[in-house]
């Protein structure tokens, strides 16, 4: 696989397949992280060569953010309490699925529809992989969301696209991750799934992180779920 840097709209990295891209993944990092922090991720996944897909890394706008004391560093939007599920910081996060938005139409303008493209994303990522993925206007191939939470999930999904009703979304979390508690992760399965949607949950014995099983457990429903109809 080739790595280049993307020429426009937010930077990012961008791993290509040495076949025609048939799909997508589009993931976006944690707080204070970077595109960098996830590109390794593509060869341990192991897909196989009938399925070649090109993964976008993008690199958050840089901000300063509150529960750091103000510090400048990669994020997708403000945190201002311990209590990441509270007070959300609805301008940066609308902001940024502005720019998310823009990186899904950029790759459709390249070739892949919108329905080959999936939506991933770790702890803030992971918010901003629901919240965009959930209320956008055409059909996805899939939303990625690990580590992660959704403030006021049942209000926002009442509001969510009709379009990605039964997108298959894959949500997955650490029982002993101390920065977001693995009952947060817990409310927005069961906040998914009493609105229908269809989720894959899986629970690891980690922290907040990613662990081996969960990038098999990621492989595995890339090919039999969201590409299965390749």
């Amino acid at each position: 696989m080739m790595i280049e840097p993307h020429s426009n709209l937010l930077s990012c990295i961008e791993i290509n397949p040495t076949r025609p891209p048939v799909g997508c993944v589009i993931w976006l990092h944690g707080l204070g992280a970077s595109g960098d922090d996830f590109a390794p991720i593509v060869p341990e996944l192991r897909l196989p060569d009938l399925l070649p897909l090109r993964f976008v890394f993008p690199h958050a706008p840089k901000r300063a953010v509150t529960i750091n004391q103000g510090y400048v560093m990669r994020a997708w939007y403000d945190i201002v309490s311990m209590r990441v599920d509270h007070h959300a910081d609805q301008q940066g996060i609308d902001h940024s699925t502005q720019l998310i938005n823009e990186l899904i139409n950029d790759q459709e303008k390249k070739g892949i529809s919108a329905n080959r493209i999936v939506l991933a994303g770790f702890s803030q990522g992971a918010l901003m992989a629901l919240s965009v993925g959930l209320s956008y206007p055409k059909r996805l191939a899939g939303v990625i969301a690990l580590s992660g939470y959704l403030p006021n999930a049942n209000d926002q999904l009442s509001s969510m696209s009709p379009t990605n009703r039964t997108v298959p979304i894959f949500l997955a979390h650490g029982n002993i991750d101390a920065v977001v508690p693995f009952e947060l992760g817990e409310s927005v399965h069961q906040a998914l799934t009493n609105h229908g949607y269809s989720v894959t949950w899986h629970a690891y014995p980690m922290a907040h992180s990613v662990c081996l099983e969960e990038i098999k457990d990621i492989a595995q429903w890339l090919e039999t779920t969201a590409y299965s109809n390749r």
